[in-house]
């Protein structure tokens, strides 16, 4: 059997978890992807993974195996680029973690104008609100809001991203609406569990500010926040680019304007400057782009 194939079947069974997804992925059948993976095994003379209902595991030689795999489907996917009129095209697939509320008001059109600009590319966008480990994951480029960037990773400036105080009418019909930075502490508070749970923090005339907050309702996806507060829960803390349309359609109130929420960062975040891959660093440069020339973003993140 073909043993370029056979590495990129075992490269791919380790990497989606289980056969079954393997086989999905490869568009093979679950019968050619056991042969492959006991041909590898054959090869190696000895077992690579352990097999259980629930998951798959690497052996020690499996490890081993992995590493030596991923090594010739490298080498092999550099020949044709040898031989290549134009090596530096983007070409290939490109794993991205990214949040639910930025890939769904922003990444999803971004990625969208990606593929139509370079066909040779596809792109496997993987939702999730946690700082993923890029390497243990395989991630290629982590999208992430952020200002405590991990040094170990190499992070490269997108765009800015604003954040607003806001509530429904309903609630402020109910409770009042906040005067003061202080009142927010009187307010059932919906916070978000990666960001500013318990503090907020606030610029005022160039002061730093900050106020504890609390409320009955915490969650782990700024998506869900923001219905809630659209519901009349209580006040939420935004990023602007998510709660912009729905204050100005009057679903939800801007409050405390004179005050200027905390701004984070959108970073591009990926492992490793060492031969980078070229459809990582055009993504890259095009989320640049994107970002800096896109009226609709910038309508929906201009703070103050």
């Amino acid at each position: 059997m073909d043993r370029i194939t056979a590495a990129q079947v075992f490269v791919t069974i380790t990497e989606r978890g289980s056969l079954v997804a393997a086989a999905e992925t490869l568009d093979m059948s679950r019968a050619m992807i056991t042969r492959y993976l006991a041909e590898m095994e054959e090869w190696a003379g000895t077992r690579l993974l352990h097999r259980t209902t629930r998951r798959l595991s690497l052996t020690p030689a499996g490890e081993e195996t992995l590493a030596r795999c991923r090594q010739m489907l490298e080498i092999a996917g550099q020949m044709p680029a040898a031989n290549s009129a134009d090596p530096g095209q983007p070409q290939g697939l490109l794993r991205i973690s990214c949040a639910q509320s930025l890939a769904q008001d922003a990444l999803a059109a971004a990625v969208t104008e990606f593929l139509r600009r370079f066909p040779q590319t596809a792109i496997d966008l993987q939702i999730s609100n946690r700082a993923v480990n890029l390497v243990e994951e395989r991630i290629d480029l982590a999208i992430r809001i952020t200002n405590a960037l991990d040094p170990s990773l190499i992070a490269r400036p997108l765009a800015s991203c604003a954040s607003v105080i806001c509530a429904s009418p309903a609630y402020l019909a109910a409770h009042g609406a906040p005067k003061r930075l202080e009142d927010l502490s009187l307010h059932n508070c919906l916070t978000y569990s990666y960001f500013g749970k318990s503090l907020w923090r606030f610029q005022r005339h160039g002061e730093q500010l900050a106020v504890p907050v609390s409320g009955n309702l915490s969650a782990n996806e700024s998506m869900v926040l923001l219905s809630a507060t659209a519901a009349g829960a209580g006040i939420a803390l935004q990023p602007l680019y998510s709660a912009a349309p729905l204050i100005a359609s009057g679903q939800l109130v801007a409050l405390l304007p004179e005050y200027q929420p905390q701004e984070l960062g959108i970073y591009g975040i990926y492992a490793s400057r060492r031969q980078m891959p070229a459809t990582l660093r055009a993504m890259l440069d095009f989320l640049v782009e994107r970002f800096a020339s896109d009226p609709a973003w910038q309508a929906r993140t201009a703070g103050g």
